[in-house]
């Protein structure tokens, strides 16, 4: 009984210990909460992350190289592992390897955050990652080749480039996420569009920021994602929910937001420039150009958004194996 009893004490002590642990390496003015620094697990990303994430490149790519068919032309125009497809071209030598990517343009028309289109024709043209093929005979005009890889079927047209392996990833142990972490004067930038165009993103999805290794930014580099409120207020539908009512019906004083924008109450002033930016999701730099980069999504404990901020996170950095 008396080992019994010293056991549970030495467990309360280790407890004790780590807890107080826990209280001194918390930033001063801090109460760590699983909601206010949720624990971050973060895995390597696959083959499939690394090859077919697509990217955004300034420069425009050259497009002599091409797919012009394959086997069952012109019946069959989808081609994926194990098919052989006919690129037209020059330079093609025998037992190569080429990328197969596509530049892309965005049908819709509607903006995902203010300034989108203004600023994607900034940062550069988008390309989607389609596989790699390899070359397998160069007797015709056109080179035949086949399919060793896809990450989407490839269709006449889509362009051909060298192949060339990309570096690995690297992870960090688990580590708690500062939602609240205040802005650092660290590196910054933006996440200027989604891989597929995607608005609203999770955990695995790829985004492409309009930093790149002409700032200093390299494969394997850890950026965290964050958002203000500010961002909702200039949204065209989120700022909606800032003229809804927010208070009780008996409440004497009701509240208002930013009385220059909305109707003033005969309550307290909400200043959206005043609320906390929060962090809401941590990405990897799984590529590089010289002036964008490309990022997977490891931790959201949100939504991650088309428009929302991102900075180099140096703690994750420092932890990186």
């Amino acid at each position: 009984m008396k080992k019994i009893g010293l056991f549970v004490l030495l467990l309360a002590t280790a407890a004790g210990a780590q807890s107080g642990q826990s209280s001194d390496q918390a930033p001063q003015g801090t109460l760590p909460t699983s909601i206010s620094f949720p624990i971050e697990r973060v895995q390597t990303p696959t083959y499939a992350d690394l090859y077919c994430a697509g990217f955004i490149s300034k420069q425009v790519l050259p497009d002599a190289n091409y797919v012009a068919g394959g086997l069952e032309t012109p019946s069959d125009t989808k081609f994926t592992r194990g098919d052989v497809v006919y690129l037209m071209g020059t330079g093609y030598s025998l037992g190569a390897q080429y990328e197969i990517i596509r530049a892309l343009s965005d049908l819709n028309k509607y903006e995902i955050y203010p300034g989108e289109k203004k600023l994607l024709k900034e940062t550069g043209q988008p390309y989607e990652e389609i596989g790699r093929v390899k070359i397998i005979d160069t007797r015709s005009r056109s080179a035949i080749a086949r399919v060793e890889y896809s990450c989407d079927t490839m269709t006449p047209g889509d362009t051909a480039i060298p192949f060339a392996e990309k570096q690995l990833v690297n992870y960090h142990p688990s580590i708690r996420f500062d939602r609240f972490l205040p802005a650092a004067h660290d590196l910054s930038g933006r996440i200027v569009m989604a891989k597929d165009f995607d608005s609203q993103l999770g955990t695995g999805q790829k985004v492409y920021v309009n930093v790149g290794a002409n700032q200093g930014v390299k494969v394997g580099d850890f950026f965290r994602v964050t958002r203000s409120y500010q961002a909702n207020l200039e949204d065209p539908v989120d700022s909606l929910s800032f003229k809804a009512a927010m208070a009780e019906d008996t409440q004497l004083k009701t509240p208002s937001v930013d009385p220059a924008l909305f109707e003033k109450s005969n309550g307290p002033v909400i200043h959206v420039r005043d609320l906390p930016r929060r962090g809401v999701g941590e990405i990897v730099i799984i590529g590089v150009t010289p002036t964008t980069a490309t990022g997977m999504i490891v931790f959201a404990p949100e939504p991650v958004a088309a428009g929302d901020d991102v900075e180099v996170d140096q703690t994750a950095n420092q932890t990186t194996n």
